[in-house]
C-alpha cells in the first residue's frame, strides 16, 4: 500500500474567470495536494492511505466520507480538537490556477505522536509534500515519518510543492526544509519554475541522492530524470477546463506505473521502461485538467483505450 501524509482540505474553486476579490460565486470541492494523490492511486486501481488530520467540523466529515467512497484507507486521519479543517480559495484565468491558503488549519498541527506508527508494516511507499514542511508541528512529523520509512527500507516521494504564500519572509527557512526533505526522498516531483527557485537559493536537485526526478513543465510535457540520464516526454493534448490538481494526478500515475512495474523498491528503470512511465503519467495528469476539481485523475478501466499506455493499464487492472 502506498500512504502519504500532508493535508487534506476543502477547495473552493472560482466559478468566474475573474481576479479572486471579484468572484462571487465557489464551487466546492475536496483537495489537498497528498488527498489528491492518494485517491488518483485508487482510481488506477492502487491500494493507498492518508495519514492527515482535519477539524472536528462539517468539513472535516465531508472529507473523511468522500475519502472512503474512493476507496482511501482513512484510519490514519485524525481529528482535531484545537483547529479547524483546511480551507483553500482557488482562483482559475484562463486556465491557470492560483491559491490563497490560511494558515493554522488542522493539518499544520499534526503531530508524531497523533500517528500510529504501524502504518509502516505494510506501507509499500511513503509520499510527502512540501505545504507541511511549512509550519511545525506539521514539518517535524513529515521529515521523522520520512526518515523512519526510509530505515526500515521503505522508499519515499516528495512533491516539492511549494506554496510563496506560506514563506514570506522565510526564504532561508526554505531553504533549510527542502535540503532536509530531498535528503529524505528517494523520487522527486517538482515543477519547472520550482526548479528555477530551489537553484535561484543555490539548491541543484542534482547534488541529493535522488533515484528518480520528475520536473513538470505544463503544455511542454516533463522530462525524467534517473542514474545520470534525462528522459523529455511529450504533452498529451486536450482541451483543458480546469488544471487544479494535475501536478498530483501526474504523481499518482508515476507511482502506479512504477508499483505496476514492480520497481519502487528498486527503481532501477531501462529507457524505456522510463519513457513509458513518464507517457503514463503525463496521458493521466493531461486527462485530469478536463473536469472540475481536483479529484479528476480518471479511471483505469478508461485508460486502457489508449493504445500506448495500454500495458500499464492492463497491468494496474490485473492488481486485487
Amino acid at each position: 500500500m502506498i500512504f502519504a501524509v500532508g493535508e487534506v482540505l476543502i477547495d473552493f474553486i472560482a466559478v468566474e474567470e475573474t481576479d479572486l476579490k471579484d468572484v462571487r460565486t465557489f464551487e466546492k470541492h475536496p483537495g489537498g495536494a497528498p488527498a489528491n494523490m492518494v485517491v488518483g492511486l485508487r482510481r488506477l486501481n492502487v491500494p493507498s492511505g492518508l495519514i492527515s488530520k482535519v477539524g472536528k467540523d462539517a468539513f472535516g466529515e465531508f472529507l473523511v466520507e468522500r475519502l472512503r467512497e474512493e476507496g482511501v484507507d482513512t484510519r490514519y486521519v485524525i481529528y482535531d480538537d484545537e483547529r479547524n479543517t483546511g480551507v483553500v480559495f482557488v482562483q482559475l484565468k484562463q486556465a491557470e490556477p492560483s491559491f490563497l491558503l490560511y494558515d493554522h488549519v488542522a493539518y499544520f498541527n499534526l503531530r508524531l505522536d497523533d500517528v500510529d506508527k504501524s502504518f509502516l508494516d505494510e506501507a509499500d511507499l511513503l509520499h510527502f509534500g512540501g505545504v507541511l514542511l511549512a509550519r511545525e508541528p506539521s514539518r517535524s512529523t513529515s521529515l521523522e515519518l520520512a526518515r523512519m520509512a526510509r530505515s526500515r527500507g521503505i522508499p519515499t516521494s516528495f512533491d516539492v510543492n511549494i506554496r510563496p504564500n506560506l514563506w514570506v519572509g522565510r526564504m532561508n527557512e526554505l531553504v533549510s526544509c527542502m535540503e532536509r526533505a530531498l535528503k529524505q526522498a528517494d523520487i522527486v516531483k517538482l515543477g519547472r519554475g520550482e526548479r528555477r527557485l530551489l537553484e535561484d537559493y543555490g539548491i541543484d536537485i542534482m547534488d541529493f541522492n535522488i533515484k528518480l526526478i520528475a520536473i513538470t513543465k505544463g503544455a511542454e510535457g516533463s522530462e525524467l530524470i534517473h542514474e545520470g540520464r534525462a528522459v523529455s516526454i511529450p504533452a498529451y493534448r486536450v482541451e483543458a477546463v480546469d488544471p487544479t490538481g494535475a501536478g498530483d494526478a501526474y504523481m499518482a500515475a508515476l507511482l502506479a506505473a512504477l508499483y505496476s512495474m514492480g520497481k519502487l523498491e528498486d527503481i532501477v528503470l531501462s529507457e524505456e521502461e522510463l519513457r513509458l512511465a513518464g507517457r503514463f503519467a503525463n496521458i493521466v495528469a493531461a486527462l485530469s485538467t478536463t473536469k472540475r476539481g481536483a479529484w479528476s485523475t480518471p479511471r483505469v478501466e478508461s485508460l486502457q483505450e489508449i493504445p500506448e499506455i495500454r500495458p500499464i493499464a492492463e497491468r494496474l487492472m490485473a492488481l486485487r
